[in-house]
């Protein structure tokens, strides 16, 4: 069945989500605060901002940085809902926050979905294979399935709203943390004289094997393209919530504080703004640098 998909946030993953729906059929709406964001859309979205958008769409899809930037336009959008709108949030977000916006959601009657994404980054948005994290109403996830479908290759339904960001936080913790283990072995199987290229060969080959070790070390580190697209603050801010959850709930966790060591230690050297994959060549010297 068509439906009406408007999507907020036109960046790295929102432009290849927006895409994807496009293909199917579906009547696509776009948004996004930066105009040169919206111009791709000019011939096959309609451009609406959030309140017109809501009065038209069935589902409304936020792929913007956090919870903040929903519940900037979260009261316009439910002020105009449409009778059967119902608003997922792409969102990488504290959980807690998600659960708030979802209740202000739920008095207004509309039901608020939340969903974690992960395989292969902005690539696997474009490529419509990524997997969802889904928290929220089984209901609303039924009827939102076609979208979704053309969006994404595997959908997973992990229980109440919260429970797909909390996924994601979780997930991005093992994400980050594996990263930098395999970048710490490959500086020091570098300094054994044993060739990276060779190590991440050997991973490949045994129980070492990761999707960091299958992806991003072949595609944007061997290549020497530095092109994972997150930036090292993104990586700070998942961290950061995994370690704050795990206060939250009185979980013991080390490993995670010392991934997020390592960020910190990034963004204090400037690079903040900067590729995450450069953290590679970069081990050394932030090692020197912040003891």
């Amino acid at each position: 069945m068509t439906k009406t998909v408007g999507i907020i946030g036109l960046g790295n993953m929102g432009r290849g989500i927006a895409k994807n729906i496009a293909k199917t059929g579906h009547n696509l709406l776009v948004w996004d605060v930066a105009e040169p964001a919206r111009a791709p859309f000019a011939r096959t979205a309609t451009v609406a901002p959030p309140a017109e958008m809501a009065a038209k769409a069935d589902v409304v899809i936020f792929v913007v940085p956090g919870s903040e930037q929903i519940d900037e336009t979260l009261d316009e959008i439910l002020e105009n809902a449409s009778e059967n709108l119902i608003i997922w949030d792409f969102t990488t977000s504290d959980p807690v926050y998600t659960k708030r916006l979802a209740a202000r959601a739920a008095a207004a009657g509309v039901p608020y979905m939340d969903a974690g994404m992960t395989g292969g980054g902005a690539k696997g948005a474009d490529e419509g294979t990524m997997t969802l994290m889904i928290g929220g109403d089984v209901d609303a996830l039924e009827r939102s399935r076609s979208v979704l479908d053309a969006c994404a290759g595997k959908l997973i339904h992990l229980g109440p709203s919260g429970a797909g960001h909390t996924m994601k936080v979780v997930h991005n913790l093992i994400t980050h943390t594996n990263f930098l283990a395999c970048s710490e072995a490959g500086r020091l199987a570098e300094a054994a004289g044993i060739d990276l290229a060779d190590m991440i060969k050997v991973f490949n080959a045994g129980n070492a094997r990761s999707f960091i070790s299958e992806r991003r070390f072949p595609d944007h580190i061997l290549s020497e393209t530095w092109d994972g697209r997150s930036r090292i603050f993104n990586l700070r801010k998942d961290v950061g919530m995994a370690v704050a959850l795990s206060e939250e709930l009185g979980s013991p966790m080390r490993i995670g504080h010392q991934t997020l060591a390592w960020i910190e230690a990034a963004i204090d050297a400037g690079m903040e703004d900067e590729d995450f994959t450069r953290l590679y060549p970069s081990l050394d010297k932030l090692v020197t640098e912040h003891q």
